[in-house]
């Protein structure tokens, strides 16, 4: 296996630069998820480091050595698509082992490797069948065993398990994590999946709009995100946001009324932020840092919209005068969400601030 970095890759097509002065190291054996919404070039970011698309500027390092101009077959990389891209006429043996064999691979190592992905992959029993004739699952299994059997540096996964149903995706996340255990390989993923980037991931990279607005491990984001984008973009159900205004301000110390929830005041320690009184600010609170009235230090009573009863949990969706919708989530408690209205408190400690560049202010 091997480290790989970026220093300052750019992607242009024709004058419209799509990826911005990419900089990122990822160790040896390390699990790097690339998330972001649609568009945002994490695909593109992934092409280039397979050698699938040109880069622009800057250098793609790989086991120390630069790869900008080596050719994706040279590169010591396997990567897995999000269409399985299997040979249909071929059994999964014969899958498995084309690579191998269109390079020369001697035979006796070609089937040696074939043997161990097949069983690392629980797969023996579908060697020789056709792909038409296994599940979504298998399907896939068998395109992660054909990068397996490569032996890479590095292996790339382009939303691998973006096909399959919500039951598959949870026993394919689970077969990626222990395989990732097992074979100890460095992983570059990309998906749009909040679950599988922070149960998968030693290091999220969130990117929007061609630049890689944080890098860090999961919880490191979910707890200490830089900004608004990434604050909303990490977790799952998504950090509620909440207008307000400052309307005092005592050295380091803030009281900002919620424009929205009535002018509600809630008072709020900053450190190097010097705010102007009337200055629009943004609160940012979990779904799971909302608490029963008097039990924080402010009270909101708030129009239940829709609540959602998943066993010992409730999320609970609720409109705000502006159109702004917060959740809630709940431990169990069928009587009180079901109400239209729901008074709840939020405290101090739990409050993440943002300026009105979706900057963070604390």
């Amino acid at each position: 296996m091997a480290e790989l970095a970026l220093k300052n890759v750019v992607k242009r097509f024709g004058t419209y630069e799509i990826i911005h002065n990419a900089s990122l190291d990822v160790a040896d054996g390390e699990f790097v998820v690339f998330v972001g919404p649609s568009g945002c070039g994490k695909s593109t970011l992934l092409r280039m480091i397979a050698g699938l698309e040109t880069i622009s500027g800057g250098e793609i390092h790989i086991g120390g050595t630069i790869v900008n101009d080596v050719e994706p077959a040279d590169r010591g990389i396997a990567m897995v698509f999000q269409s399985y891209a299997l040979y249909p006429h071929m059994t999964v043996e014969e899958n498995l082992a084309f690579g191998l064999r269109m390079t020369g691979n001697p035979k006796n190592d070609t089937e040696r490797r074939v043997q161990r992905v097949a069983d690392i992959l629980q797969i023996k029993e579908l060697l020789n069948r056709r792909p038409r004739q296994l599940s979504g699952g298998q399907r896939q299994r068998v395109a992660i065993g054909r990068a397996i059997v490569r032996e890479p540096q590095v292996f790339l996964f382009d939303e691998p398990l973006s096909n399959l149903d919500a039951e598959l995706r949870v026993q394919m996340r689970v077969e990626i994590a222990r395989l990732h255990k097992e074979l100890g390989a460095t992983m570059i993923y990309v998906t749009h999946d909040q679950t599988e980037a922070m149960t998968l991931a030693d290091k999220i990279v969130v990117l929007r709009g061609g630049n890689i607005e944080q890098i860090g491990a999961p919880l490191d984001l979910y707890d200490n995100p830089a900004n608004q984008f990434v604050a909303g973009f990490v977790g799952s159900p998504k950090m509620n946001f909440m207008s307000g205004a400052v309307i005092e301000a005592q050295g380091q110390t803030i009281t900002v009324a919620l424009s929205n929830q009535g002018n509600v005041p809630i008072t709020l320690p900053v450190e190097n932020f010097e705010p102007r009184i009337g200055e629009k600010v943004t609160l940012g609170i979990r779904p799971e840092h909302f608490f029963k009235a008097g039990q924080g230090d402010a009270d909101l009573t708030i129009k239940v919209d829709v609540a959602e009863h998943l066993g010992n949990t409730s999320y609970v969706y609720a409109n705000v005068s502006s159109g702004e919708q917060i959740i809630i989530e709940r431990e169990e408690s069928r009587n009180e969400s079901n109400r239209d209205t729901l008074t709840i408190a939020i405290r101090a400690s739990n409050v993440f601030l943002f300026d009105n560049t979706g900057n963070r202010i604390r």
